[in-house]
């Protein structure tokens, strides 16, 4: 899901998710263990902007080089020297078995992960109520609930996978707590909120973070030249 647009294409819609995975991010190095662990001017391979972006504003003095490829071209990378260390998501290295390869995973509260990050959604056409009824028995409500407020809050945003972006929505009873971050492109600044309110309220809580994040950031925060 983090992945996918926040807009669907007419007649389709996006209303099942299956239990969410591990939302962190995963740290994988052969040479180090923890994030906090490289040296000074490191070099880092990612090409995520939102990574990039928390990385530079967490540690300023990182190398980010452009890091593509699958799971096994990334540590072949690695392997090579190309880079000291990259990211990827925990939800997937757990469903390719692949959990051993993380030489740590992230907090929330040290990288906040991509909007739906680990969730699995399924579209379907909005007409055919059979369909409906038979993904209604495979539907994991809590996950539906939080990526109800996450992809609010993206919409509002006007954000995709093309801009730094980061949000994490978690149930504690009936309350739904949201915390939401924007960066700069260079990871010069970061703007970020954390709020609380009723489950049933997740995407009004989505809307409205977003827009006092756009209000604190002002015209251009998004923009490379800025």
């Amino acid at each position: 899901m983090k992945d996918m647009p926040v807009l669907q294409p007419e007649g389709l819609l996006l209303d099942t998710y299956l239990p969410r995975e591990d939302t962190r991010d995963a740290f994988v190095s052969p040479k180090v263990k923890t994030l906090a662990d490289l040296p000074e001017g490191a070099v880092v391979g990612t090409s995520s902007l939102r990574r990039r972006a928390q990385l530079l504003n967490f540690r300023p003095d990182l190398n980010v080089v452009e890091f593509r490829g699958n799971v096994q071209t990334r540590l072949k990378k690695l392997g090579e020297g190309v880079a000291e260390c990259t990211f990827l998501a925990m939800a997937g290295l757990h469903r390719l078995d692949m959990a051993h390869v993380a030489s740590s995973a992230i907090a929330p509260e040290d990288m906040l992960p991509a909007v739906a990050q680990g969730a699995i959604g399924i579209e379907r056409r909005a007409s055919d109520s059979r369909v409906a009824e038979m993904l209604s028995v495979i539907h994991d409500t809590p996950t539906g609930q939080r990526l109800a407020a996450e992809r609010a809050f993206l919409a509002a945003l006007d954000g995709s996978c093309e801009t730094p972006i980061a949000a994490l929505a978690e149930l504690d009873g009936n309350t739904l707590r949201l915390r939401g971050e924007v960066l700069r492109p260079d990871g010069s600044e970061s703007i970020s909120e954390d709020r609380t309110a009723p489950i049933e309220d997740g995407a009004a809580l989505g809307r409205e973070m977003a827009k006092s994040l756009l209000a604190k950031a002002g015209e251009g925060f998004f923009d490379w030249r800025s």
